[in-house]
């Protein structure tokens, strides 16, 4: 295997945690329609917003007019709030853990699917960001895993050869995409097992 010299790691399932079931049900709750056909909608709409090709308002409208709800302004705005917030709580051992390679000298990027609301909230409370040398938000760079160019404009910012990066990532799809373009990858399954690659 040829040695890591930077670490590209996902946000969602890694440096912060996925939706919680309560937080899940406060947008379930908003909307007032069955599980199922909520989260059906908000998923078949999700890429093109986290990749920037739409504005938060204009993804909420697509999926409340799949779902029949009325929309108005508050609602739309509620909607936005109540989302942020369901994917803010970030994991402080990973949090950690990227300190600990920072200070190893290894390089660090980041390469989220995250569309522009949440990508604010993030820059605005979170100083770990300025850890990474490559912050690849995909609404900012116009793609989103897996899609190859995502990966290529970090390898491009990272500026190393694509084989010198390690990518971390918690769904497997995402890593073999990735290994396709020659990076290295890890599934995260945890901080420890992540950890564990780079015994001080």
């Amino acid at each position: 295997m040829t040695a890591v010299k930077a670490v590209l790691f996902d946000m969602f399932g890694v440096i912060a945690r996925l939706q919680s079931p309560a937080s899940q049900a406060v947008l379930e709750r908003m909307a007032g329609v069955e599980r199922e056909r909520f989260w059906a909608a908000y998923w078949s709409r999700r890429t093109p917003y986290d990749r920037g090709d739409v504005s938060g308002p204009a993804y909420w409208k697509g999926v409340c007019d799949d779902l029949d709800i009325p929309l108005d302004e508050r609602l739309t705005t509620e909607l936005i709030a109540a989302d942020v917030a369901s994917w803010s709580e970030v994991d402080q051992d990973c949090v950690d853990l990227l300190r600990t390679l920072a200070d190893r000298g290894l390089t660090l990027g980041l390469l989220s699917n995250i569309p522009e609301e949440l990508a604010v909230r993030y820059e605005t409370y979170e100083p770990w960001l300025n850890l990474f040398a490559a912050v690849g938000f995909s609404c900012r760079i116009g793609s989103a895993k897996p899609e190859p160019a995502a990966y290529a404009w970090c390898v491009r910012e990272l500026a190393l050869p694509a084989g010198e990066i390690l990518f971390v990532d918690d769904r497997a799809d995402n890593v073999v995409a990735a290994r396709e373009l020659g990076l290295q990858g890890h599934v995260f399954t945890s901080t420890g097992a992540l950890a564990a690659l780079f015994p001080g």
